[in-house]
Formats: structure tokens, C-alpha cells, sequence
């Protein structure tokens, strides 16, 4: 369906530049994508937008034996969430729970650091909040992002991503004003599925956007 992120990105640019004159003119508009593979989507939507780039930063707190399930996420400002019902189905205890979280607090300090250290954050206070990832499929993630910016003072706040499974985005608009896809196909099984290329974006990519935008 994308040939890759930055083609999805711009796929999606052109769908919210369409709805941009509906954007709130007393609350100007701030791109933020979540790394790692978010933000060459985002990179790719700031520049139609002509829209300031920056970066929400969050974990995935992930089923010790099935990492890539989410039960539940961290952002920037204690913010956490968890997932009850995976914990649930995942029968992990809270001692289980705590050892993730520990590790991937130490690795959400790591990469913030490192976003972080050449430029400020955009102030979100009184702003847009537009949040961009390159897919959704649990949706904790983007879940903690919402809840981190809206702590932050982000007057209204727009979830944006090439590919979703229904379920999860309708689950979403309770914590964002609007979410927007591409896609949202009911056969819906990873993210990379979608991409002829998912390869993972390293952090130098990152930093490189960011200083370019």
C-alpha cells in the first residue's frame, strides 16, 4: 500500500492539508511525530502544513514473552498507561510489569536526551497538537502520546497515521479530538504489512530530520 514511510507521509499530508482551514486559527498548529518510525511521516506532513516539527516521546511497554504486544505505554512526564485487558490475557503480575517499565523508562530518558540535545521543545500551550506515527495497532502508544500533550497544555489534539485497524481507531477518539487514516482494514495484522519497505528508522535518521525541518 506505501512504498514507504516518506511516501505515506506525504499521502497523508495531502489529506490534512485539505482540512487544514478547519484547524483552529487561535490555536496554531505543531507537528509532532513519535519516534522512531513516526517521524518521517511527520517530517514529510510539516513541510506541506508549513507546520513547526517536533518530537513526543513514548514507550511501548511490551508482554515480556511477546515484546511486540503492548500492554500498556510511557511518555514523557510520568505519564502511563496500561492495558487491563492484555495484562489480563497475558496473565503478567506487576512485578513482571514493573521490570518492563523500569528498562523502557531508561530507554525513553536515553532517546529524549538524545532528541533533545541540539534544540528546545516546542511549547504546546495553547496549541494544535498533531501527532503522527506510522501506523497504530494496539494503540497504547499513541493513546500515551495524546494524554502527554494535553498534560502539556495542547489545546486541541490530532492523531494521524497512514493505517489502523477500526477497532483501535474508533478506541482513540476518546482521547483525540479527531484521528485521521489512510486506511483501516478489518483484516488488519501488523503495520509493516502495509510498506514495501518498513525498515527501521535509526536514531541518526531522526535527529537528521529534525535539524532539517
Amino acid at each position: 500500500m506505501f512504498a514507504n514511510r516518506a511516501d505515506a507521509g506525504r499521502r497523508l499530508a495531502n489529506r490534512l492539508a485539505a482540512a487544514k482551514n478547519e484547524y483552529p486559527a487561535d490555536a496554531p498548529l505543531v507537528v509532532l511525530g513519535l519516534p522512531r518510525g513516526g517521524v518521517p511521516v511527520a517530517f514529510e506532513i510539516a513541510k506541506v502544513l508549513d507546520a513547526p516539527l517536533d518530537v513526543i516521546v513514548v514507550r511501548k511497554i511490551g508482554v515480556p514473552h511477546q515484546p511486540e504486544l503492548a500492554m500498556g505505554a510511557i511518555g514523557e512526564g510520568d505519564v502511563r498507561v496500561v492495558n487491563g485487558q492484555v495484562v489480563r490475557r497475558a496473565r503478567v503480575d506487576d512485578a513482571q510489569f514493573a521490570r518492563v517499565e523500569a528498562r523502557e523508562r531508561k530507554e525513553l530518558a536515553r532517546r529524549a536526551e538524545r532528541y533533545r540535545a541540539h534544540r528546545d521543545r516546542v511549547p504546546l500551550v495553547g496549541r494544535t497538537a498533531l501527532i503522527v506515527d506510522d501506523g497504530v495497532a494496539t494503540g497504547s502508544t499513541a493513546r500515551a502520546a495524546c494524554e502527554v500533550v494535553r498534560a502539556e497544555g495542547a489545546t486541541r489534539v490530532i492523531l494521524a497515521a497512514p493505517v489502523g485497524p477500526p477497532s483501535v481507531i474508533s478506541s482513540l477518539r476518546q482521547v483525540a479530538d479527531d484521528v485521521i487514516v489512510l486506511e483501516s482494514p478489518e483484516a488488519f495484522f501488523a503495520i509493516g504489512e502495509f510498506y514495501d519497505d518498513f525498515t527501521p528508522t535509526p536514531d541518526e535518521e531522526v535527529v537528521r530530520l529534525l535539524r532539517l525541518q
